[in-house]
């Protein structure tokens, strides 16, 4: 399909448009990985990306975290802080989640219709 970005699994970095922050991202574009997410660490440097994916959970996480919900275009369709032991309602519009630890996307400027750019 003419367009589409064909996501492979491994790192890379997000950079949110008018701001100088280049953050780490790690891509989880494989199930193992998506499964897996932040489940058994106790935070995370940077962000990990979610692809595809519309809905996550936080059962057995060990900390709060930051949830983006992308469209296919990166913009920031949602934007939630969710407590461990939570289950997120699925935003039929994503297809990417972002996760990070709670208030880093504050700091980086994330908020809904925002569009971000991974390399």
């Amino acid at each position: 399909m003419a367009g589409r970005r064909q996501w492979q699994g491994g790192t890379g970095t997000l950079r949110v448009p008018g701001r100088d922050a280049a953050v780490p991202v790690e891509i989880a574009a494989t199930y193992g990985p998506r499964r897996r997410g932040l489940l058994g660490r106790d935070g995370i440097e940077g962000a990990i990306l979610l692809t595809p994916c519309n809905s996550v959970h936080t059962f057995k996480m060990r900390f709060a975290i930051d949830v983006a919900y992308l469209d296919k275009e990166l913009r920031v369709v949602d934007l939630h802080v969710m407590q461990p032991g939570r289950l997120g309602r699925p935003r039929l519009r994503a297809r990417h989640v972002l996760e990070a630890a709670a208030g880093a996307m504050a700091g980086w400027g994330l908020r809904p219709g925002v569009q971000v750019v991974i390399g």
